[in-house]
This record gives structure tokens, sequence and C-alpha cells, in this order.
């Protein structure tokens, strides 16, 4: 072995002892890194709400950083089913006392059956996807768990990124679905890929595309950085959301376009400190908070930011919902700087959603929504009303901030309608509640 081969994992650990992230364009893939993706360090030092993301073993001193690339474990990147391969290499990278990285090579297409990469881990973990891992189309392979395909649990100090595609398949789940023929009873699907209880997590430039169900899952993480992912799917697949949050705290999402079948982004209970910044939506139905308080159940989210945001085509923009019967709260959101641009109901607060076939019932309870900012949000609605906010009379909307709005429908000025909330308006808005 070449000394240049024994001195680029001491390189890499030296490296990573700075709080900045450098690339090494040296190193070959043969050493586990793609050197024409322009990255060589799997972690990034980053700060998340004002806290170091680098936990202390990514800062310390290791003897090196091991590499495990799928194809040494038998998968050969042509198409056939590697899922024992893929399980081995995990349980190598994941078993390793010191810092390991996973690679998924370029140019090479792995079908997965449904598979879990579970931690905890010896040490902090990269998994570096340069080529394409497709979903296996027998719905059989999800008998065990219709919900998920590609997950990750119980890992901390991960990074999952490489530019390469994750492709879900979804075809034959859609065509099966309720949603999509009446006379098809409802099932769940998988989700493509789920994070679960993973803490300090890096998720970054990479494709994900047709997901049988919701593309991307953040499930009960604490400490996540996601960047630069774009996500797909056709305008009519069914509940096909792309990135999803829930019970999840401290979550930064940015510099990401996202065009599927449902909510570009939702989030839902127990998330708090949830920022999105960059986001590119459409085609898809916005960015959503809700729906809350289904089932008469008690549901809490809060300091939520959307700042920075362009949606074009979509049946909704920046949403809050509700279900009656509920309880709990929605607060301290602010949705600023967004670009309407022919989008039916720009600005929504509907605490008497129901998704469902028979009409819900009138209920007093109701999960309380306060303290939401929507600022210089402009563009264009295909609806006469770009701003329906329809509040509980019994748990008024309260502190809700209108200010620098200038949504229009045909050149000409929309409408509002605003029931049951205490708002107040600032600067130019139009079209007003008052």
């Amino acid at each position: 072995m070449s000394l240049h081969t024994h001195f680029i994992p001491y390189l890499i650990v030296f490296l990573l002892s700075f709080p900045r992230y450098y690339s090494l364009p040296g190193i070959s893939e043969a050493s586990g890194y793609d050197a024409s993706a322009g990255r060589a360090n799997p972690w990034y030092p980053s700060t998340i709400q004002g806290r170091n993301f680098r936990s202390s073993k990514m800062g310390r001193s290791l003897a090196a950083v091991k590499t495990f690339n799928v194809n040494d474990y038998g998968a050969k990147g042509d198409g056939s089913t590697v899922l024992k391969a893929f399980n081995n290499a995990w349980k190598a990278a994941c078993s390793s006392s010191q810092g390991s990285v996973l690679v998924v090579p370029k140019n090479k297409n792995y079908l997965l059956k449904p598979i879990t990469f579970e931690g905890p881990c010896k040490s902090s973990i990269a998994v570096q996807i340069y080529g394409t891992l497709q979903a296996s189309t027998d719905r059989s392979a999800y008998s065990k768990d219709l919900t998920r395909w590609l997950v990750f649990e119980n890992v901390q100090n991960l990074a999952v990124e490489g530019g390469g595609t994750i492709n879900g398949n979804g075809k034959i789940w859609w065509e099966n679905s309720c949603k999509v023929n009446d006379d098809l009873s409802c099932k769940d699907a998988p989700t493509a890929l789920t994070f679960y209880n993973c803490k300090n997590l890096v998720v970054k430039n990479l494709k994900i595309q047709n997901a049988q169900k919701m593309h991307v899952s953040f499930e009960k993480c604490v400490g996540v950085e996601v960047s630069g992912l774009t996500i797909t799917a056709p305008a009519d697949s069914p509940n096909t959301d792309g990135i999803h949050v829930t019970r999840t705290q401290n979550i930064q999402i940015s510099s990401s376009v996202i065009g599927t079948g449902d909510d570009c982004i939702s989030i839902v209970s127990g998330s708090q400190k949830v920022q999105a910044t960059g986001i590119t939506c459409g085609p898809g139905h916005g960015i959503s908070i809700g729906s809350l308080g289904d089932a008469n159940s008690e549901a809490h989210v809060s300091d939520v930011t959307v700042n920075g945001a362009t949606l074009a085509g979509t049946p909704n923009g920046v949403r809050i919902t509700t279900w009656q019967g509920g309880s709990g709260s929605a607060s301290n959101i602010k949705f600023q700087n967004i670009e309407m641009h022919n989008v039916k109901n720009p600005i929504i607060i509907d605490q008497k959603y129901c998704d469902q076939d028979k009409p819900c019932k009138s209920q007093s309870r109701a999960v309380q929504v306060q303290y939401v900012l929507y600022q210089n949000i402009k563009g264009t609605s295909s609806s006469s009303e770009a701003i329906q906010i329809d509040c509980s009379e019994k748990f008024p909307c309260k502190g809700i901030v209108l200010q620098g709005i200038d949504l229009r429908v045909g050149g000409k000025a929309a409408k509002a309608e605003c029931n049951n909330a205490k708002i107040t308006e600032k600067g130019n808005v139009s079209p007003s509640c008052t």
C-alpha cells in the first residue's frame, strides 16, 4: 500500500477537528470517496439552534476513518436484489470503533427490499449514496411492515448524502390506492426514507423520487440539518408528501426543490423549532402544519419558521389545519418572504378541517391556533379568496398578524374571508380581513 493511501485517513481525522467543512478532491473512490462529487468529509460540524452540531466523538483523534463499500460485501449494482450485502456492510460499519463511511458506488443500480439500518453505532457514521437505490415492486416483500422501506433507526452522529438517487418505484402502490380507485379498500403504503429516533443528523444532496407514499420522514429526531434535496413525484400520486416532520425538535430544512402529489412539507404533532428556508414547492399541496387533533387527540406544534419559499400552481400555499374535537396548540409560527404563483388558496387557517367521507360533527373543543405571523407574502391567487381564516367559535385564533401582504387574482385585488380570529394588520395588506 502506498504512503498516500496510509496518510489519507489520518489527514481526514485531522481536518475533522476544525469547525469548518473541508473537501479533499484528491481522495479516490477506491478509498470510499467520490472525487467528482467534490466532497470527502462525511460529517458536518454545523450549528443548529446555536448548539454545536458535532459531537465529542467527531472532534477527537481517531486511529483512522474506515470505509465499507457495499460491493465488497457482495452487492453487484446490476439491478439485482442486494439486501444481504447492504445488511452486512451496515453491521460492519456500525460496529466499527473508528469513524466509518458506508459507500454506495456511483453508476450502479441496487434493488432493495425493506431494510432497517439500526443503531446505536459505536462511532460516527456517514452513508455516501453515489449510485441509485431502487425499491422492490413486489408488494408482498413489505408484508411485515407496510409503512417503511428504507429506515435509519436509533443512530447518532449520522450523515446521509452523496448526490445519488433513491427511487421508491411507487406506481404500483399508487394504482392500488383507494384515493385513486374508490372500489379498493384503503391500505397503508411505505414511506421511502424514514429517520426514526436519530440525533445529530445531516441529510443532504440527494434525489428522492416516486415514493410509495411519503418521500422522507423525520420521526422523533433531534438536531437535524436537511439541505439540497430534490424530491419529485407526479402531481396525481396520492399521499406522497415531500418532507414529513413529526415529534422532531431542532430541524433545519434548506435549499430544496419539492414537487409531489401531496404536501411539499408537512409538520405534525410533537414538532418544535422547525426552520425551512429556500424552498421551491410545486406541484404539491403547499407547506402545511397539520392536520392536528384528529380523533379527539391532543397535539402540539411550536416555533415554526418558513422564511423564503416559492410556491407555484399548488392548491394550497401556507396552511394550518386542525380537526374539531382535538386539543393542544399550534403557536409561535412565522411565514415570511414567500412568493405565490397561481396558488389556489395562498393563506389558510382551517380549524374545521375534515378529511373523511362522512361529514364531521360540530364539536366544542379545538386545537388553539395562536401567535402566527404572515409577513411579506406576495404573488397571485388562482381563486378569488386568497386569504381564508376560519377558526373555532369556542377557541378563536388569536395573535394573528398580517404584514406586507399583496395577493392578486387576474390582475385585480383578491378577497379575504376571516372568521373567529383576532387579527392585527400592519403596513399594506391586500386583501384585508377588516
